[in-house]
């Protein structure tokens, strides 16, 4: 994209910039389908006037705005020319880092192109990438440290993410295995008696892992993989007694751990391996008088050499986006209140939610 100098209108207290389209970029790319992207971007700058002609752009308002929309405009050209398409939803979280970067609350220097054209993994005719600031910095964390703990609440992809990165890792020989696990701990209800084998019976418990895996590889390699050993699925307990080796190793729903499974999961690390272990510790379910090893192991090993904490918030949610709000309307309720997903710190419903 070309662009004018910005002109100042000192009277008025006014900017304008211009951009011009190249011709090899569709106007429909940098628009949207129906000017969907442009309404995004009006919406987002109600003060600012934006109007287009032929493929030319041009926004006059407040100095700042104006500065932001030609910098927004600016990293959309730099993602199509990747060949990725712009969506409403990659519209809205660059202007959110622009803003953030302005208002001075980021601390880094990534630019919204620099977040959203890494590609993670490619896979079935799509390509698993982060989608907000602090996921390219979860992402980056696990290329650099040995233990990783991501933790945020539902919807911010931190075991999706973990597990693009760990068949990344297979697929390039980083390591021989994947390792997933999770507690076996019901979420507020009883499940009862469940018929069938063992691997039946736990197979509820491990579900979302596998639906994940199918996501990302072929599903008629799966069975394979997984007869050959080189994927594994399953519960916490069968970590016990285990050193592993050439690995990469998942800790699913880690808030559910005691702290006695959390130490006895960590010193499962073998050489040449990695651990990144995920988990909301705002949705405890263990039962009454058990403390969240999650919680506990952040206190431990804050500052430890080649671990590192990732936390993810309400922001960084990718699912729809009445789930941030949802996230964010408990987390209010829970500080005017003083509980811990509507139950008093001091009591607990049958799920059992507690504190450190």
């Amino acid at each position: 994209m070309t662009q004018t100098p910005t002109a100042q209108t000192p009277a008025q207290g006014k900017a304008r910039a211009q951009f011009t389209v190249p011709a090899q970029h569709p106007m429909v790319t940098v628009l949207g389908s129906g000017d969907s992207l442009l309404r995004v971007i009006e919406t987002a700058f109600p003060a600012a006037d934006i109007h287009v002609r032929g493929n030319e752009i041009s926004a006059t308002g407040d100095p700042l705005e104006v500065a932001l929309i030609q910098r927004l405009f600016d990293e959309m050209m730099l993602v199509l020319r990747t060949g990725q398409p712009m969506t409403e939803d990659a519209v809205e979280r660059s202007i959110a880092m622009l803003r953030a970067s302005e208002n001075g609350t980021s601390d880094g220097q990534e630019t919204p192109a620099e977040v959203l054209t890494q590609n993670i993994l490619s896979s079935r005719g799509r390509t698993i990438r982060p989608k907000t600031l602090n996921q390219k910095r979860y992402v980056d964390a696990i290329d650099k440290h040995t233990i990783v703990f991501g933790i945020g609440p539902a919807g911010t992809g931190k075991t999706y993410l973990a597990m693009a990165k760990a068949v990344q890792a297979l697929q390039s020989k980083q390591v021989n295995r994947i390792i997933l696990t999770r507690p076996a701990v019901e979420a507020g209800e009883r499940l009862g008696f469940l018929p069938g084998t063992l691997y039946e019976k736990i197979d509820p418990y491990l579900r979302p892992l596998y639906d994940a895996l199918h996501d990302m590889l072929d599903p008629d390699s799966i069975p394979r993989l997984m007869a050959a050993g080189t994927i594994e699925v399953a519960p916490l307990a069968y970590m016990r007694g285990r050193t592993l080796n050439d690995a990469f190793i998942i800790l699913d729903e880690a808030q559910n751990t005691s702290p006695e499974q959390m130490k006895m999961f960590l010193t499962r690390l073998g050489f040449d391996s990695k651990i990144v272990i995920t988990g909301d510790v705002t949705q405890v379910d263990l039962p009454s008088g058990t403390k969240s090893g999650l919680r506990q192991v952040q206190e431990i090993l804050e500052g430890v050499q080649d671990v590192h904490f990732s936390r993810l918030s309400s922001q960084d949610v990718v699912r729809h986006k009445l789930v941030g709000r949802i996230v964010d309307a408990y987390e209010k309720y829970d500080t005017t209140h003083g509980t811990e997903n509507g139950a008093h710190k001091g009591g607990r419903g049958k799920s059992g939610h507690k504190g450190k």
